[in-house]
């Protein structure tokens, strides 16, 4: 089911929560969102589904307008918040039963035990919710989420809080979905957007700041700069290093140790020896450093 996301604009009052994002999603496509807190991400998800109404701008699930068809494209989505409200005095099955009759869906029995072992949660269905570990909790709110067999699923950072194992168990289970069902997914871990998604999109102060694969933006975005990673023998002046030609940044990162940033197509290894020798110093370590998607990250929403 494909979604299309044009010039979404939202104000809360004064604050300009998403300025003029546009982008669209494939069907059978996992999206991962990310931004740091506040970039929009919560509120961009919550549009989607018909929780809220933006400012301007459309949002089309299927060629449909969510503001004119709400109810129809909500009977299509499901929806995991972040917060994961559900009933802790309700026994698991008990509140997936209750679930599956809200959606007026035929043979709830049939329904509840399917969806209760596609999400494991089997040896668990007897319990009280509240009586459950984070990461079952968090299986009972994708098991609501998916109950209906909607054709696209909203997960609004759903491994926060987890153990490792569950993470990983979190993360199989997106996995599956995404086989048959659009999935909309926002975190914070770059490795989770990389190990599940097919496309990812970076929000800063409601701006979309990339949008595309993990490794077209990786590509795009690391071959911008170059780094370079050199240990001297002695401490640096930091405002000389960051007089070598063609050097945009200097970071320091231990007592003698420096990332340099300089343009791609610039090499300053010979200038970084130079400076060695005209400062009396030794050059212990020299190393080209690639840049990882968390640099690429910061590069992108540190504004």
């Amino acid at each position: 089911m494909s979604i299309e996301i044009k010039n979404l604009t939202k104000f809360y009052g004064t604050q300009k929560a998403l300025d003029n994002v546009s982008f669209s999603v494939g069907s059978g496509t996992v999206v991962g969102f990310l931004g740091p807190n506040g970039a929009g991400k919560s509120t961009l998800m919550k549009i989607v589904t018909g929780l809220l109404s933006p400012t301007s701008g459309t949002v089309l699930v299927e060629g449909l307008d969510v503001a004119e068809s709400s109810s129809k494209i909500r009977r299509m989505i499901g929806y995991l918040p972040e917060n994961n409200p559900l009933y802790l005095d309700m026994y698991v099955k008990e509140y997936l039963q209750y679930t599956a009759n809200l959606y007026h869906l035929p043979d709830t029995d049939k329904v509840v035990d399917e969806v209760i072992e596609r999400t494991g949660l089997g040896s668990e269905c007897r319990k009280k919710i509240g009586a459950l570990s984070k990461g079952y909790k968090q299986r009972v709110g994708l098991s609501q989420a998916i109950i209906h067999n909607p054709r696209v699923l909203i997960l609004d950072e759903p491994t926060t809080g987890l153990d490792p194992n569950q993470i990983v168990e979190i993360r199989n289970l997106i996995l599956e979905l995404g086989r048959e069902k659009t999935i909309l997914l926002s975190t914070h871990i770059m490795q989770e957007v990389q190990a599940i998604c097919h496309q990812m999109a970076i929000l800063d102060h409601g701006v979309l700041v990339a949008n595309g694969s993990p490794e077209q933006i990786e590509k795009t975005i690391g071959n911008s700069r170059r780094q370079i990673e050199v240990e001297f023998n002695l401490p640096a002046d930091e405002k000389m290093l960051l007089q070598i030609a063609n050097i945009v940044a200097v970071e320091k990162t231990a007592a003698s140790t420096y990332i340099l940033e300089s343009d791609a197509d610039a090499d300053i290894r010979q200038d970084v020896f130079n400076f060695a020798v005209q400062h009396g110093l030794a050059v212990l370590a020299m190393q080209v450093k690639q840049k990882s998607m968390e640099d690429v990250f910061r590069e992108l929403t540190n504004r």
